[in-house]
């Protein structure tokens, strides 16, 4: 049965009945929310301590009287079903403002801090959204006056709310949305098949759009990681990654609440920092990108510590080496260490291979519930975790196939039957003199190279054959290798000389987003500019 378009909390979703049934029936879906489990969790476990930000540590009683506290704020200022709106770094008030949205039967819209102006006015502008809560100063950003500039320009400004200092006469203080609580309300039931997250693409081509994820979508997504990711009551996930994205986002909103663990949040990275948190918490758990695994890795070793607390790493998010896997598998004993794959849209297609270490380094993994398909390539994707949508419903043209699958744009193939190796992207497909290339395979083995710390591999327009491969490398140390390095390299690697790039460009930094993935639109604007 196709999708059809369904009206609930004032927002149309993507809806098939015969799969929101199974994921009833197979306890995927719930009749609850997370608002549910945050007053069970006040009234059974009270003392237990859900985050861990610096010196403030919120136990789940605390959590609950502050998120229901500003709840009734919202509920007293706004419509129902506004769009609450924060842009904050891995902060503890940041999960009082999501848990107080989520009881007032809101959607939450978790920004990145990074953005600016141009951004955050389509964001707001586009979301629809009635409040925004932003730090006084961070990053060497003033928000405030960002948002006092951004605002002027909409014809529908949210209120805008600051945090951890100070703000002119149009804002208002965080603190005193506490200082005078609003009467004691019965506050809306959230619809568990209802909108309650809008997050919104880094936008690599043309706009971003807006993900809709429902409060069923992202319990889907938190039991499939506490079946798979070894999680047991009492364990700590230590949480570099942005809150304003998914993965960061459940691990410190959710699964507190759903799987009874701990957040132990950082706001800004540091490996050494992480280092000390993970000994001095027992953190158990890390999630993140590549780069936050390799300069753990280079931490650990100087300073001569292997983490007996940690029982899983797991690494996506960015192009993994398989190398990188096996060393930190060997170096941190007590660990499993597993690469993952997935999306905004989809997150946590596959679950890593946590009871398999001969596929954790070569694979992304096994499937978990959702269903993979390979079409021409381009893995497709259906499962109880997926978007119920997009904010606009046309930005979905050729986004989903007849049967209700996502087209992620990633490439991909199958090992032994059940593993799936991501291999690019459809669109990061180098074609020269009619001959695809992959720059991820590449990638994959000069990473290896003793010259190169990090390598990121485009394709330019060549009139001769049509496009070249330009590998674009941060050395080690200067120079750094040459072409006729790289394909000495290759070749003895066993690389078809076709694949070799016939050019390169030496970078101090290759751009990243806040997730650690290399963005590879702006190398490819960059080179071209450079050559006009």
């Amino acid at each position: 049965m196709a999708a059809e378009r369904k009206l609930l909390g004032g927002r149309w979703i993507r809806w098939d009945d015969e799969r929101a049934a199974e994921a009833y029936a197979r306890g995927w879906w719930v009749s609850e929310t997370l608002a549910d489990a945050l007053r069970r969790s006040a009234r059974n476990t009270p003392q237990r301590v859900a985050l861990v930000d610096g010196d403030h540590r919120l136990d789940c009683e605390t959590l609950h009287h502050r998120a229901t506290t500003l709840a009734r704020e919202l509920d007293a200022r706004l419509p129902p079903n506004s769009v609450v709106s924060f842009m904050l770094p891995n902060w503890h008030e940041a999960a009082v403002i999501y848990l107080a949205a989520t009881l007032a039967g809101m959607v939450v819209n978790p920004i990145l801090p990074s953005l600016r102006d141009h951004e955050l006015r389509f964001i707001l502008d586009d979301s629809g959204s009635r409040i925004i809560f932003v730090p006084s100063y961070f990053g060497h950003q003033d928000y405030p006056s960002m948002l006092g500039a951004v605002t002027a320009e909409l014809a529908s400004p949210p209120d805008v709310v600051v945090l951890r200092g100070g703000c002119d006469h149009t804002q208002i203080p965080f603190l005193s949305l506490f200082a005078e609580p609003a009467p004691e309300t019965l506050l809306p039931e959230p619809d568990p098949d209802a909108v309650r997250m809008i997050l919104y693409t880094s936008g690599t081509t043309g706009r971003a759009k807006g993900v809709l994820h429902t409060h069923n979508s992202i319990h889907a997504l938190i039991r499939q990681i506490g079946e798979h990711w070894l999680i047991e009551q009492g364990d700590a996930f230590l949480v570099p990654s942005p809150i304003a994205h998914i993965g960061g986002s459940i691990y410190a909103f959710e699964c507190p609440l759903l799987l009874g663990t701990t957040a132990v949040l950082m706001d800004a990275w540091s490996a050494e920092h992480a280092l000390r948190l993970l000994h001095a918490e027992h953190c158990t758990h890390l999630a993140g990108a590549t780069p936050f695994l390799e300069q753990l890795l280079t931490a650990a070793r100087r300073a001569d510590t292997r983490l007996p607390d940690l029982k899983l790493l797991v690494c996506g998010g960015a192009s993994v080496s398989p190398s990188l896997i096996r060393s930190a598998a060997a170096y941190f004993d007590h660990t499993v260490v597993t690469r993952v794959y997935g999306s905004t849209e989809v997150p946590v297609t596959t679950v890593g291979s946590p009871d398999d270490s001969d596929h954790a380094a070569d694979t992304d993994g096994r499937v978990g519930f959702a269903d993979v398909k390979l079409v021409a390539g381009e893995i497709l994707v259906r499962g109880p975790q997926m978007l119920a949508g997009y904010q606009h419903p046309d930005d979905e043209a050729g986004s989903f196939d007849a049967e209700g699958y996502f087209r992620t744009g990633d490439l991909g193939r199958w090992v032994d039957d059940d593993y799936l190796v991501v291999t690019g992207r459809a669109k990061d497909v180098i074609i020269r003199n009619g001959e695809n290339i992959s720059p991820k395979e590449i990638e994959d083995i000069l990473v290896n190279h003793p010259g190169i710390a990090e390598i990121a591999i485009v394709g330019l327009p060549d009139e001769r054959t049509g496009e070249r491969a330009c590998a674009v490398v941060v050395p080690t140390s200067p120079p750094g290798p040459d072409v006729t390095g790289l394909r000495r390299f290759l070749e003895a690697a066993g690389v078809a000389r076709f694949k070799i790039p016939e050019q390169v460009v030496i970078w101090s930094v290759l751009p990243k987003n806040d997730a650690g993935k290399v963005l590879k639109h702006q190398i490819k604007a960059a080179l071209m500019k450079s050559e006009q």
